[in-house]
């Protein structure tokens, strides 16, 4: 398999990207449409692509910025359909989580948990329990949010635990039959209940700008055929993954995506997606803990993966100038991101 076996490129530069899906997509000039009958069409899009920052006080608060995007997506989703649909991912995001049913009904907003649908934005090769379970996103989004949540086990999936038997002999084809079963039963199906996109797409960021498991300058970045691809080779353990792909958050197949983070090591990150510097002091006058958040730029073309998921239909692409790509972030990470009015340094 091709996307199973593909090598991690070390070194060069991370915006160097010779395949056209990449070139054309990175520099804002193209997106795809979501007739999947008929391929991958690009759009000439005319303006820069705009996200939302959303900075909170501290580490402790971001939960409530957070929770207000969700119950966002998921208001906006019951409202049209009996179903919402959502994809989560694993490392630190679940505990922020863990207070989202209070935050709802603080809001007076029911979140109609029995209509949720979750799948994993990806998925380390491991099983969800047991003495090896620790590595698991499954696991992690379980304990901290979906065990207490109420929303259905048969509308949390996770991958297919029986196909593991195989990884020792033969860890390539083991994964790639993992991520084709994910993406024909379970993603395909999911994306049925909220017509043929997700709703919302709940992501972290690495410190190396990587998002799901689509890792800076290796090649699954240019997968522009599977919802779901493999990987062997991660450069951070466990090697062997599955994880969504750009097709899906940016091909006319996401509604809404939220990245959240936080620590000062996520500054450098923000301060290279985004074309424009903050002007902290600003931001430190209002801007904190604000649900209206800041309207970026992003930098063209992405410096890293996380930059790259760019959905149809806001931040400057055709019709539309909202933005549908949310940053949640702490204070610690933003201070990273501009100067004081233009000039200097700025504390929040």
């Amino acid at each position: 398999n091709r996307t199973a076996n593909n090598k991690h490129k070390k070194g060069g530069a991370p915006h160097q990207h010779p395949h056209p899906f990449i070139d054309y997509y990175l520099r804002g000039r193209y997106f795809f449409s979501s007739a999947l009958s008929i391929g991958l069409t690009p759009i000439i899009i005319m303006t820069s692509y705009k996200g939302r920052l959303l900075v909170s006080s501290s580490k402790a608060t971001i939960a409530p910025l957070l929770h207000s995007t969700i119950i966002s997506a998921c208001s906006s989703a019951l409202a049209s359909r009996d179903a919402f649909t959502i994809a989560l991912s694993g490392g630190s995001l679940p505990s922020f989580l863990a207070s989202l049913s209070g935050s709802f009904a603080e809001a007076k907003v029911d979140p109609q948990f029995n209509k949720w649908h979750v799948i994993l934005a990806d998925e380390r090769c491991v099983p969800s329990t047991g003495p090896n379970s620790d590595d698991s996103n499954l696991r992690s989004c379980r304990e901290k949010f979906l065990d207490a949540s109420g929303i259905p086990t048969n509308q949390i999936y996770g991958i297919d635990e029986s196909l593991l038997s195989g990884m020792d002999a033969d860890p390539a084809g083991c994964t790639d039959r993992i991520a084709t079963s994910y993406q024909d039963e379970v993603v395909t199906y999911v994306l049925s209940k909220s017509g043929g996109v997700l709703d919302l797409a709940l992501l972290g960021f690495g410190p190396d700008g990587h998002t799901c498991s689509l890792f800076p300058d290796h090649d699954l970045l240019r997968e522009d055929t599977k919802l779901v691809a493999g990987i062997v080779d991660s450069p951070k353990p466990p090697p062997q993954r599955i994880t969504l792909t750009l097709r899906v958050l940016n091909g006319g197949l996401t509604r809404r995506v939220v990245f959240c983070g936080a620590g000062g090591s996520k500054g450098p990150i923000l301060r290279a997606v985004f074309a424009t510097n903050v002007d902290l002091e600003a931001l430190k006058q209002g801007g904190i803990d604000n649900p209206d958040g800041l309207v970026l730029t992003y930098a063209d073309p992405a410096p890293y993966p996380c930059g790259m998921v760019r959905p149809e239909g806001g931040g400057g692409s055709i019709g539309s100038d909202e933005p549908v790509v949310d940053w949640v972030v702490d204070k610690d990470a933003a201070e990273g991101m501009g100067t004081a009015g233009g000039g200097g340094e700025c504390k929040l």
